[in-house]
């Protein structure tokens, strides 16, 4: 019933349509972007309930107080203290490693400010794991989420990450002066 109302929302209300061609396997890390608004959260979470799918996501801590902590956790959430320098990369990879179903979505841009040097988390987690990582593109000028891309990195972080980056840089996000890929 609750996924029948999120498609509902998201497709007939909104006007949202999809393209995701690529398959989805039991474990994977989504790329998501552009990320300029805190609307893409609301979307995803439409996006998620209504193709009845369960995605952990990174968010910074700051979001997690009471009681929209408690709320942000039992969605999926997982706190991220941009401060602490600690091996959040490893220790997800290892979960990654280990678990039989491993789904995390990140924003690459770190931030819903124009940022063109893009953090590489996803990609370590996703390269220590051997998991895929899929991209996802928002475009709020066509009503457009889309997958039709993904990749298993191969070490070579400059020219994997150039085109992840040439991948999204024809998606327009919701605030298009806030999303650069710095090309």
């Amino acid at each position: 019933m609750f996924q029948e109302i999120c498609k509902w929302i998201l497709y007939k209300k909104l006007g949202w349509t999809k393209n995701v061609t690529v398959r989805h396997s039991d474990k994977f890390i989504i790329c998501l972007a552009p990320h300029t608004s805190n609307m893409d959260f609301v979307l995803g979470i439409l996006y998620m309930h209504a193709e009845n799918m369960k995605i952990n996501f990174l968010m910074k801590k700051e979001w997690f107080f009471w009681p929209l902590g408690a709320l942000f956790k039992k969605m999926g959430g997982i706190p991220v203290w941009r401060n602490r320098h600690t091996s959040m990369t490893d220790m997800l990879a290892d979960t990654a490693k280990r678990k039989p179903a491993f789904k995390l979505c990140i924003t690459p841009e770190g931030t819903r400010s124009p940022n063109p040097d893009w953090k590489k988390g996803f990609y370590y987690i996703a390269a220590k794991a051997q998991i895929p990582i899929l991209l996802y593109g928002v475009d709020y000028e066509k009503k457009l989420i889309q997958c039709t891309k993904s990749l298993i990195p191969n070490g070579d972080i400059e020219k994997d990450m150039a085109g992840i980056k040439n991948y999204f840089k024809d998606f327009t996000g919701r605030h298009p002066e806030r999303f650069t890929t710095g090309n």
